[in-house]
């Protein structure tokens, strides 16, 4: 593992050697366009349950995908296995179905002139060897902190941390050749609370780029701990509209339903709710989201999308007007549009607007629901009718209350969007889609009759 870590550029070497071996077999073989992403890494995970090892798992993993065109016509193979007669035969494979599929018009590579011509070092890769004791002493450190940090933690479903590090290669006949390399490493915690209402579970977690910017394994603990405890006693509220606080964990996912329903394969399908909706309004005028695909460090960075496509910074909605769609280089071309260098989906997206502390958005609310969790599948893309169960936290003359459980919440995705009413400063940047909470101004919540 420590080859791999501190000398990643022989292993991209490995990848690129092979990228061009396929590239030349796929030409040789006929195609008129040819596309290869190769992939290798390494993880390790310890867990622990109640100071028990309960998970040691160490995966080495290489990979390679292999796309053909030929005729308007594509063919696609896979391998797991990187010898070079295993390659040879993954074109093969491609080729082969190639001859065998219907001509699709918009099949083919990303225009050449597209193409990402500079290599961006966005720094991602922080390489730390690891040990499965190291992880192991970690994840007992912040299992013990979360289970001594109040007498009503009764469980404990364990605590884990992982590390991963990984590079990957993408070639296409354009000429183009991009490699990339990141590490990630992530720690976890769920506890288990009890008195005499009953029992409760909730989590922490963080995840980051570099090792030593992790959050302390004891405040992962405790920060576990208090999530949990905080949910006893919690009750059922009264059927009706109600302002609606969405925490950033539950934010991000209805800012991730926006970029699901404005996304190509959504679009050409015509199974989305904001069809033909670019210059539209589809958020508050105050309110704005923003892709930094090259953000140093960011979660998602990338310096090329998966069709080889130079990145950039662009805005999705400004001032509440839907600007573009999210399109690779096929749906674009489906939708008679070009790419907006989203193969393999949005990089590092920004709610952007402003911000208010979590006490005074709580002040804004006077009574309301503040969601700190959603459950089930009740969100329809194609019709935008949103109805999900939901857990979090009842407000009284702008504090919380109690705890609230069993409930439903319910609306249509384009009023809720229109009508986030104030955004908070609790902005989390552990994941791709970063935002701080969001206050709707009303939704119906079903809870006791």
């Amino acid at each position: 593992m420590a080859d791999f870590l501190h000398n990643p550029e022989s292993e991209i070497d490995r990848l690129e050697t092979l990228a061009r071996r396929v590239l030349d077999r796929a030409r040789q073989g006929g195609a008129d366009q040819a596309e290869v992403s190769l992939s290798s890494s390494l993880a390790r995970e310890a867990a622990v349950r109640l100071g028990e090892v309960d998970v040691l798992e160490e995966a080495r993993d290489r990979g390679i995908r292999v796309t053909v065109f030929s005729k308007q016509c594509s063919g696609t193979a896979s391998t797991g296995d990187l010898r070079e007669a295993t390659v040879d035969e993954c074109v093969d494979r491609a080729l082969a179905i190639a001859r065998h599929t219907q001509p699709d018009p918009a099949a083919g590579l990303a225009d050449a002139q597209l193409m990402a011509s500079e290599t961006v070092d966005l720094d991602l890769w922080h390489p730390v060897d690891l040990s499965m004791p190291d992880l192991l002493a970690r994840a007992r450190e912040i299992e013990q902190a979360g289970r001594d940090a109040d007498a009503r933690i009764s469980n404990s479903e364990g605590a884990s941390v992982s590390t991963e590090a990984s590079v990957s290669v993408y070639a296409n006949s354009h000429g183009f050749l991009g490699s990339s390399r990141g590490t990630s490493y992530s720690q976890s915690c769920v506890l288990i609370a009890a008195d005499e209402a009953g029992m409760q579970r909730d989590y922490d977690w963080d995840t980051r780029r570099r090792f030593e910017a992790l959050t302390d394994p004891a405040d992962t603990g405790a920060g576990a701990a208090r999530r949990t405890v905080r949910r006893l006693g919690a009750r059922r509220v009264p059927t009706g509209k109600v302002p609606v606080l969405f925490a950033p964990e539950v934010a991000r996912g209805l800012i991730g339903h926006l970029v699901s329903a404005v996304s190509g394969s959504s679009l050409y399908r015509r199974a989305s709710f904001l069809l033909d909706a670019v210059g539209e309004q589809v958020l508050p005028k105050w309110m704005s989201v923003v892709e930094r695909p090259r953000l140093p460090g960011g979660p998602s960075s990338g310096w090329y999308d998966g069709d080889g496509v130079a990145t950039r910074e662009s805005a999705l909605v400004a001032d509440g007007e839907l600007l573009r769609y999210v399109l690779s280089n096929y749906s674009a071309r489906r939708l008679g549009l070009q790419t907006t260098a989203n193969a393999g989906g949005v990089r590092n997206l920004s709610v952007l607007g402003p911000a208010r502390e979590l006490e005074t958005l709580l002040k804004d609310m006077g009574s309301g629901l503040v969601v700190t969790e959603v459950m089930g599948q009740g969100v329809n893309l194609v019709t935008g009718d949103y109805s999900r169960g939901a857990a979090g936290f009842w407000v009284e003359d702008g504090q919380i209350a109690w705890p609230v459980e069993e409930i439903t919440i319910a609306g249509h995705l384009r009023d809720m969007l229109k009508n986030v009413i104030a955004t908070g400063t609790d902005i989390d940047t552990r994941r791709n889609i970063q935002t701080g909470s969001l206050l709707i101004e009303q939704m119906m919540v079903a809870g006791q009759q």
